[in-house]
């Protein structure tokens, strides 16, 4: 199955003194998602952005929202973040005690489910989801803080995991998020990951290179 490459900017990265502008500057470039990124301080250690955010910036395009929530038991709030703007729903396996039920929550809210595995969760705890989920989100960096060195480890995981999706015929995407930049992203994508999450690596420097470098690097693999 050919792969639809989709390069998704993470708002952690961005000017958050002005994050529609920002949002229009990715969205002008020829970004596929918005990666959004919220941090509960129990889940992880760090806060981030919550639903206020979401719903404002949300009136400032009708790009896909990849929401991507690092908070414990995000039961919780999956009606709240859909109706905030969510388009996709990402929840972590580690966080959750009942993943089967989350996902119909969230499928039952009109978005894409997706499932985020930690560095040190084994790809096996996704298999049994996998005909039910959109996509697969492999964290390259402990979640909870931006700026995080690559780990070059989880390239195998993400070989491993296309090679079972690819097996057994199935239609879901791999998203790799944490220290992703230009001059890995090549290992990234021939790894088999087809929606790569870029933060500095997008917003720092010079912007409209970077993004043309991970557009070029799509168009030389697809």
């Amino acid at each position: 199955m050919k792969l639809q490459y989709k390069l998704a900017p993470s708002l952690l990265a961005a000017d958050f003194s002005c994050l529609g502008n920002e949002i229009s500057r990715i969205e002008n470039e020829g970004a596929d998602y918005v990666h959004i990124d919220v941090m509960d301080g129990l889940f992880v250690p760090n806060i981030s952005i919550g639903l206020p955010v979401i719903r404002s910036v949300r009136k400032c395009t009708d790009m896909f929202f990849d929401v991507h929530l690092m908070i414990q038991e995000p039961m919780r709030y999956i009606e709240n973040f859909a109706e905030a703007g969510a388009d996709g729903i990402t929840i972590h396996a580690e966080a959750c005690a009942d993943i089967d039920a989350t996902i119909d929550r969230i499928i039952k809210m009109g978005c894409k489910p997706a499932i985020s595995l930690s560095p040190d969760t084994d790809i096996d705890v996704v298999i049994p989801y996998l005909d039910r989920v959109n996509m697969v989100l492999l964290m390259s960096v402990y979640p909870g803080y931006g700026g995080q060195k690559f780990i070059e480890r989880i390239l195998d995981k993400a070989v491993a995991l296309r090679k079972y999706i690819n097996d057994n015929g199935l239609d879901v995407d791999i998203e790799m998020d944490g220290g992703i930049k230009l001059a890995n992203a090549k290992r990234v994508v021939e790894a088999g990951v087809n929606v790569l999450v870029a933060g500095t690596g997008v917003f720092k420097g010079d912007f409209k290179e970077n993004m043309e470098g991970f557009k070029k690097i799509f168009e030389e693999n697809s």
